[in-house]
């Protein structure tokens, strides 16, 4: 701890100190009403700058987020839009995909939180968070964040989970009012308008997961579940790979294990029941899983089917994989065009396993998104001129204009739901 030097001493004389004591006794009414009336003063600019600054931070435009009134007697239109929470992660070099994921998932409603984990240098960080700061869509709805303190996610590993859980969390506390959780990759993207799938969200029970899951284990039993890893990802500052022990663990008796695919669409309820506490499974879960590789595509479906939400779970994640598709040529082959309609068809809402500056993205934003290089796809909030920018005037946020790309998705959902199918492939224990 840093000391002051002692000051010498200093004894002033008895005519003094009568003097001062006199003086004192004076003007010291004086002094400490003044230094009350100042101290009053600091402390009301103190208030007043914060709640400027609080008022700054907090309001967004008015234009997309008009004030209602409320009417009991009118009749609303339709159901009121729900809101997504998107979480989009990356590593090194990713940033770019990621603001190109972002522009074509974006709409005013959702709230988004972006990941670069520790791979990527802290300039790539902080040139994405400064470019998100610089489009003023994102500035005005003020639901555009960049995780500061980032962390390592291997997707062999537990991290992956832990990463996921975090920015849940931090989105849980950012905003109130969504209602899905999705986690993306920089190597997904969606197949339909945000217009297109809040319009199909809203008329659907904001209780229902979609998660791919199955309790048939066969191979991975040895393979994946038995096997004990060390991930790196949760104990060094620098990456490292994985590594595996020579032990093997003990599959649990007290719950049964389901895997599935990383990809999923979760709700708050269920969000919240895994991070804020209110049962201990999720936690026993997360320690279980800890050292086994893969513990993502298990862990939400494993809660999701030994848990109170068992009955709302729909074993599809509504994604269509790409693998036969992605190519690095500048222009698709006949087979790919193929694959791209066959893709389109399925009704999913996204897909996962795109490369780099994939042609199949230049296309999916021609033919589905409409959306032009740079810029966020068009919604029922944008009021501009075509011939232009039409996103550069804004209007309701709470207004959809969904396009075929919603039919697509209806009848994804709808043969989902239908008969039996939705009961016979719930968290089928065999």
């Amino acid at each position: 701890m840093y000391h002051h030097p002692k000051s010498p001493p200093f004894t002033p004389s008895t005519t003094a100190a009568t003097t001062l004591s006199k003086d004192n006794s004076k003007c010291t009414p004086y002094i400490i009403l003044a230094s009350f009336f100042f101290s009053l003063l600091f402390i009301l600019f103190l208030l007043s700058t914060s709640a400027s600054q609080s008022l700054l931070t907090i309001r967004r435009d008015p234009s997309l987020f008009p004030n209602r009134p409320v009417s009991l007697t009118k009749i609303p239109y339709g159901p009121t839009p729900p809101s997504i929470a998107y979480l989009i992660s990356g590593s090194a070099g990713d940033s770019a995909r990621i603001l190109r994921l972002l522009l074509a998932t974006y709409h005013p409603r959702n709230h988004y939180l972006l990941h670069l984990d520790l791979s990527a240098p802290q300039t790539e960080r902080d040139r994405l968070a400064v470019t998100i700061h610089s489009v003023p869509i994102f500035r005005a709805a003020q639901n555009v964040d960049v995780i500061g303190k980032a962390n390592y996610a291997y997707q062999r590993g537990s991290s992956t989970v832990t990463s996921a859980l975090h920015g849940a969390s931090i989105l849980l506390r950012l905003s109130s009012k969504w209602d899905w959780f999705i986690s993306l990759s920089a190597g997904d993207y969606p197949l339909v308008t945000q217009d297109d799938l809040l319009h199909i969200l809203s008329y659907l029970p904001k209780n229902l997961n979609f998660v791919n899951h199955s309790s048939y284990i066969g191979w991975k039993e040895s393979k994946s579940l038995k096997p004990i890893i060390v991930d790196t990802g949760h104990y060094l500052l620098e990456r490292d790979e994985i590594f595996y022990v020579t032990q093997k663990r003990v599959l649990p008796n007290s719950f049964r294990l389901f895997s599935g695919s990383a990809f999923a669409m979760l709700t708050r309820s269920f969000i919240e029941f895994c991070i804020l506490g209110t049962d201990n499974f999720p936690r026993t879960l997360l320690m279980y899983l800890a050292n086994m590789p893969y513990s993502f595509t298990n862990y939400f479906p494993t809660i999701l089917c030994n848990s109170k939400f068992k009955s709302t779970v729909i074993n599809h994640n509504l994604q269509y994989v790409a693998f036969n598709m992605s190519s690095s040529k500048k222009k698709l082959s006949s087979r790919d065009l193929a694959e791209f309609n066959a893709m389109i068809q399925t009704g999913d809402a996204f897909a996962t396993q795109f490369k780099f500056d994939d042609p199949v993205l230049d296309r999916i934003d021609r033919k589905i998104l409409k959306r032009k290089p740079g810029r966020v796809v068009q919604g029922g909030w944008c009021l501009g001129i075509p011939a232009n920018d039409t996103c550069s005037v804004w209007g309701d946020a709470d207004i959809l204009r969904p396009g075929k790309g919603a039919k697509r998705l209806e009848r994804r959902i709808v043969k989902l739901l239908s008969g039996d199918r939705f009961r016979s492939q719930q968290c089928l224990d065999r």
